[in-house]
């Protein structure tokens, strides 16, 4: 998961290199070509596109690096972390619910998927199979049941 996003945001970040020291220069020296600066609509755009990929550009950089950082063996097998898939029983419907722990900055999201920052997230973390989980909101507090666990370390 880790790796396979680290590959994600590289390809991302390599193409907008390309983008940033090839493609951009070749527009803004062709606009400059055309003459007046002040009205040039090419120039503006290609200039904004600039910006806008540096930006990005930094963004990903910052995530790679604190990718980077993150030890596997440090997330727990037997508790509720990074990567992990969790079944939970409603304890007032005794519906079952599956949620999968991902990054905050994950542009795909699933059905199901939850960032560990968010109330779910937050209340799931460290928990294990049988542990009752309260998830504090603002209307109610739910009560749950981890009832299955999968972590980062059981899926290929």
């Amino acid at each position: 998961m880790i790796e396979a996003l680290k590959a994600k945001l590289g390809a991302e970040a390599e193409k907008l290199r390309y983008e940033l020291n090839v493609t951009l220069p070749a527009e803004i020296r062709r606009a400059v070509e055309m003459g007046d600066l002040r009205e040039n609509s090419e120039y503006k755009s290609a200039l904004e596109r600039q910006q806008f990929v540096q930006a990005r550009l930094g963004q990903l950089t910052s995530r790679l690096s604190k990718l980077s950082t993150i030890d596997p063996s440090q997330i727990p097998n037997d508790k509720v972390g990074l990567g992990s898939k969790v079944v939970v029983q409603c304890q007032d419907t005794k519906e079952h619910e599956t949620y999968h722990l991902v990054f905050g900055d994950s542009e795909d999201f699933e059905d199901g998927h939850v960032t560990m920052m968010s109330p779910i997230g937050r209340s799931l973390l460290g928990k294990q199979v049988g542990d009752l989980v309260l998830l504090k909101l603002p209307a109610r507090t739910r009560k749950m049941k981890v009832v299955e666990l999968t972590t980062i370390h059981d899926t290929p």
